[in-house]
């Protein structure tokens, strides 16, 4: 019988998508049953700027079977329990985006129904109060879930701050234990089959040529394989999503370690805080067409915690993907497939998923086209639904006091998002289409954040009468207060567990 196995795999470039394609291929298939070499050079810098995830960066850990207190102590991590958005809605206002649940359901219907029902009488201003996460971040508190029976103690999803380049290092550690072979070196050449346009080596610069069955694209923007070689093409959202760049700057660490991503939306863009053990991550995101290198330097220099702790840096991106992720025998992760911004902390995510996808679609050597369509299919649909709720960001808003933001309030918008605001503009329903990575909580975060407020609330939520409302709500309320106050702060949580 002729043997198809994928027995040589090649990833090309390192950081978080290819040590995190190497880890995820050494623990699932083993040095067994297929070699896996990684090429990088030192030469060429990595993005590294993304350092905020989203609670299914856990399930990832878990599947590499990580300890998680050795993970933050080796990439300085702190943890997060969503984020805060500052001048979104309007200048002067802040909401919180958390992760879990608001309240609970009862009796069927969303508790976002029955939190509507009240706040449209007045009595129920602040949705934040019925968020385990939201009311812990106020005064910087955080514990992982413990086993308290009906207490909102006893579910917590959370996920992590870290540094992105202590993360590849870590990840790396992990691979090569597991017989990953990292080679060091520049690409020159990549050379395609004459028969079938499949990828046949990569050419070194010293010129060795490294032979694979299957490539995998982790270089970048650049996307080396991907579409140097294999012309993917690509679909450009820049007209939904027109910030196009981003300078990154670390500064000096506070006292206070907020247990969350702040975002602050400025005059032609916005500015992450992501805070670290040793020091916290920072970046301006903004449109080149509004406002120059040097002046977004200047705004993000000027909003700043503490000293620099080196000089910004400039990335400058485009919004979208390429038109096939996948191609022949090359699959493509991270910037090389796409890039959204980071404003949900959605970039690692994707990686992971484009990894679990392609496990799932795992080829042999004969690379079966239906196979290779439906990853692309899918993938393609996970950047798509990524990108409406980044555009709710900036479309559902009030804010008027600038060219860059007349833009985005005003812009034509996909018909897949504007359904989803017509329908939450009604009743203020949210929903979780199909297999989409936010779910309505999430969706009603961001809709009622941004200050979308329905004509009215779902009717289905009177089955319960008003006084039985009032009742429930008051005691989740309160349960919810006294579990954040049960919390220890984040800070001495981490000291305790996991200090680096």
């Amino acid at each position: 019988m002729t043997d198809h196995r994928i027995r040589n795999i090649v990833i090309v470039g390192g950081g978080t998508a290819g040590w995190m394609a190497a880890a995820t291929f050494a623990r699932i298939l083993g040095p067994e049953y297929a070699k896996v070499t990684l090429i990088e050079s030192d030469e060429i810098g990595i993005v590294g700027v993304g350092e905020a995830t989203i609670p299914q960066m856990a399930t990832f850990n878990r599947m590499l079977g990580l300890d998680e207190n050795e993970f933050m102590r080796a990439t300085q991590g702190s943890f997060k329990l969503g984020i805060q958005f500052v001048n979104w809605g309007r200048q002067g206002h802040t909401y919180f985006h958390p992760f879990g649940k608001y309240g609970i359901d009862m009796k069927g219907v969303s508790f976002h129904a029955y939190f509507l029902r009240l706040h449209q009488l007045g009595e129920a201003p602040d949705i934040d109060d019925w968020s385990l996460q939201a009311a812990a971040s106020r005064t910087n508190k955080f514990m992982r879930p413990i086993d308290a029976g009906n207490s909102p103690l006893s579910e917590i999803p959370y996920a992590f701050h870290f540094d992105a380049g202590l993360y590849a290092r870590f990840l790396r550690g992990y691979a090569e234990e597991r017989g990953v072979v990292r080679r060091e070196g520049k690409i020159v050449e990549v050379r395609l089959r004459g028969a079938d346009g499949f990828v046949e080596s990569v050419v070194m610069e010293d010129g060795a040529a490294i032979e694979g069955d299957l490539f995998v694209d982790c270089s970048g923007f650049r996307g080396l394989i991907i579409e140097q070689a294999l012309k993917a093409g690509f679909t450009d959202w820049s007209h939904w999503l027109p910030c196009d760049r981003a300078i990154a700057v670390p500064c000096e660490s506070v006292d206070a370690w907020t247990p969350y991503t702040r975002s602050t939306a400025h005059k032609a863009g916005w500015q992450w805080r992501i805070p670290l053990q040793h020091r916290t991550g920072n970046g301006h995101v903004f449109c080149s067409k509004y406002i120059s290198d040097d002046e977004a330097t200047a705004t993000l220099l000027a909003n700043l915690d503490g000293k620099p702790l080196a000089d910004p840096r400039t990335v400058p991106f485009r919004t979208g993907h390429r038109n096939k992720l996948w191609i022949k025998n090359c699959v493509s992760l991270g910037l090389a497939g796409g890039f959204i911004e980071p404003l949900e902390s959605t970039a690692i995510w994707l990686i992971q998923s484009g990894l679990s996808r392609f496990l799932t679609m795992f080829p042999d050597k004969r690379f079966n086209q239906a196979d290779i369509d439906r990853y692309n299919r899918i993938m393609i649909t996970d950047y798509e639904e990524i990108r409406d709720f980044i555009i709710l960001h900036y479309h559902a808003t009030e804010r008027d006091d600038s060219p860059f933001w007349d833009y985005c309030r005003t812009m034509e918008i996909p018909e897949r998002l504007a359904e989803k605001m017509r329908v939450f503009r009604s009743h203020g329903r949210a929903f979780r289409e199909n297999e989409e990575l936010f779910n309505d909580t999430s969706w009603f975060a961001v809709m009622h954040g941004q200050l979308m407020r329905p004509q009215g609330f779902d009717p289905v939520a009177e089955i319960m009468s008003l006084d039985e409302t009032r009742s429930r709500l008051a005691h989740i309320r309160e349960a919810i207060a006294n579990s954040a106050d049960y919390m220890p702060s984040h800070r001495d949580f981490v000291r305790e567990h996991c200090a680096a």
